[in-house]
């Protein structure tokens, strides 16, 4: 069940069964509308979260897919035409007063497919239990690159591929072109203090090259696989 989909009434008699458990969970897609290179649309990381948490409906019970946040803390790439950013402070007090607003539901969950949300996301979650409000963050494991590849940081193979297999009509993969292969532990000083554009005039961090639909599928059932398995280890 998609939660704007549905009506006051279906909700409450949800949360009023005399089953315990059915009280739904909700998840909360976050992504980011961002730049991600020449050829990725820049609500890549948004698509990307809606994708897998949309597939986990189908993968457990007691699940309600909540509206997503499509505007979040991407300030990083600031410089980029397109790029919007609410910032960290704000995006973790969404988070908070969503979360805050579902008391109805069993808990809240918050799919996010930025890596730029965590701080904002881990803050929220922080505050939430603290206030006895059952919530959790999850995202996705980005794989190591086992062929000996650049590291795939931003908008390179990883995503590329994603977004092959969830929308291939919006990927701009003859414009596709590579960034730093530098590790992120040696980009992070100048990412911090410049942003993204500093240390990439394209936006890529990594290579799109290799990428396709196929893979894309692989790392979406994978990413699924291990959301459902937070869920069910974390469900309140």
């Amino acid at each position: 069940m998609r939660l704007g989909e549905a009506t006051s009434h279906e909700i409450r008699h949800a949360v009023m069964s005399t089953d315990e458990t059915a009280a739904p969970i909700v998840l909360i897609p976050v992504g980011s509308t961002e730049q991600h290179g020449p050829h990725l649309p820049l609500n890549t990381d948004t698509l990307i979260a809606e994708e897998i948490a949309g597939r986990a409906l189908h993968r457990t019970d007691g699940l309600i897919l909540g509206p997503t946040i499509g505007v979040t803390a991407s300030g990083e790439h600031a410089g980029f035409a397109g790029t919007l950013s609410i910032g960290t402070e704000v995006t973790a007090q969404v988070a908070i007063e969503i979360g805050r607003s579902a008391d109805w539901a069993a808990g809240i969950v918050f799919v996010n497919g930025h890596g730029g949300n965590h701080p904002a996301l881990a803050k929220a979650v922080e505050t939430l239990v603290y206030e006895r409000r059952p919530a959790l963050s999850w995202a996705p494991k980005w794989p190591r690159r086992n062929d000996g590849g650049p590291p795939d940081l931003h908008a390179g193979r990883i995503e590329t591929s994603l977004m092959l297999a969830i929308d291939p009509g919006l990927v701009r993969l003859e414009l596709a072109e590579s960034g730093p292969d530098t590790p992120l532990e040696r980009l992070l000083p100048d990412l911090r203090a410049h942003g993204v554009k500093y240390v990439s005039t394209s936006g890529v961090l990594g290579d799109p090259e290799g990428s396709s639909g196929a893979e894309g599928e692989r790392f979406i059932a994978r990413f699924v696989e291990d959301l459902v398995h937070e869920i069910e280890k974390w469900r309140p």
